[in-house]
């Protein structure tokens, strides 16, 4: 993957691909048109799996907004300093309702940078009340380190028992640096360091820490164990830092990466690595079969994924002030083809691979 060329979103930047609908008709017109691949909804018609549909409930995940200390070349999100959306308070609030009352017992909050919401803290407190079993902030590290404001985030996760999910490119400066911006892996480590002094990541500990790794350039990633355990070996021998687990992601042709796919020439052969490694024992557990995504706005999704491309659920509930578990139970899942990058090899989620 090229180093980071640009500090700005591509919606900043009036790219074309800032717009979803654009997006998709890359996803669904030229080799998969044509008929040189088959369509994702083909691949799992063929094990009856079409449609898909969603089983029990597990994971709330909340988008609290855009915005972001970096911007890096492989987002899903289009993050970044210059986005401005921001979940509201009055949001914030119904999501609460919501949570209160839900079946599912992880509460996933992402970004951009979740903690640069100014109600994100009031958030964490409030819904830290709801007893869900599995709080998890989605952190990128940096933001530990941003500005003295956050410099408090170790202590205060630990006192809301928050388990933390963090980006982490690689294990070299080098390869971080590369995919997230320079002065990344210097900050990520102080910011790993840190929350290691309050018990995260510790052997035994019940204050949980996990890495996410993506890919660095246009191939899908190799096996999660092996990689957990390099990891862990080189983070321990040079910077004396613990972790939990490692969450192996594979990079979803939408947003910036498609971006960079197409610039770099690589979309097509991308797509093509994504449907030859298609795993059909993968598709049962796909992350939008126990998940509902809620954005910044309140809309609701199938997954964070459909989020970035505006393809909302397929319920007459579709906004978190009209929730109604039963009634978005009873949906099918939108599809497309960006799917298969979910259902890759060992198959890929937020909470890492799947088969």
């Amino acid at each position: 993957m090229p180093e980071i060329k640009s500090k700005q979103s591509l919606q900043k930047r009036n790219n074309q691909l800032a717009n979803a609908q654009r997006q998709l008709e890359i996803l669904n017109n030229g080799i998969f048109a044509n008929g040189e691949l088959p369509k994702f909804a083909d691949k799992i018609a063929e094990i009856d799996q079409y449609p898909l549909r969603p089983k029990k409930l597990e994971i709330l995940q909340i988008n609290v907004g855009y915005m972001c200390n970096q911007v890096c070349e492989h987002c899903h999100v289009d993050a970044g300093p210059d986005r401005k959306e921001i979940m509201t308070k009055e949001t914030m609030k119904q999501c609460l309702e919501v949570i209160k009352k839900t079946g599912a017992h992880t509460l996933d909050l992402t970004g951009g940078a979740p903690e640069m919401n100014p109600n994100f803290r009031w958030f964490v407190e409030e819904a830290s009340k709801a007893g869900i079993k599995d709080f998890i902030v989605r952190s990128n590290l940096t933001i530990i380190r941003a500005n003295k404001k956050y410099y408090d985030l170790p202590d205060f996760f630990a006192k809301h028992n928050v388990h933390v999910v963090s980006s982490m490119p690689h294990w070299t400066r080098g390869k971080t640096d590369k995919q997230r911006g320079d002065g990344v892996f210097d900050k990520s480590i102080k910011a790993l360091q840190e929350l290691n002094e309050r018990g995260y990541g510790m052997p035994d500990s019940n204050l949980k820490l996990d890495l996410v790794y993506n890919p660095s350039g246009a191939f899908l990633p190799s096996d999660q164990a092996a990689m957990e355990k390099d990891f862990k070996k080189a983070l321990i021998e040079d910077f004396g830092i613990h972790f939990h687990n490692l969450f192996a992601i594979t990079n979803l042709p939408i947003s910036r990466f498609l971006d960079y796919l197409i610039a770099s020439e690589n979309y097509e052969d991308y797509m093509y690595a994504l449907v030859e490694a298609y795993n059909p024992s993968a598709v049962a557990n796909v992350m939008c079969t126990n998940t509902i995504s809620v954005s910044w706005d309140g809309w609701l999704y199938d997954c964070d994924f459909n989020q970035m491309l505006g393809l909302k659920v397929a319920s007459k509930v579709k906004h978190i002030s009209e929730y109604n578990e039963e009634i978005l139970q009873n949906r099918d899942i939108v599809i497309s083809q960006h799917c298969y990058g979910c259902t890759a090899g060992a198959g890929s989620s937020c909470q890492g691979t799947v088969a």
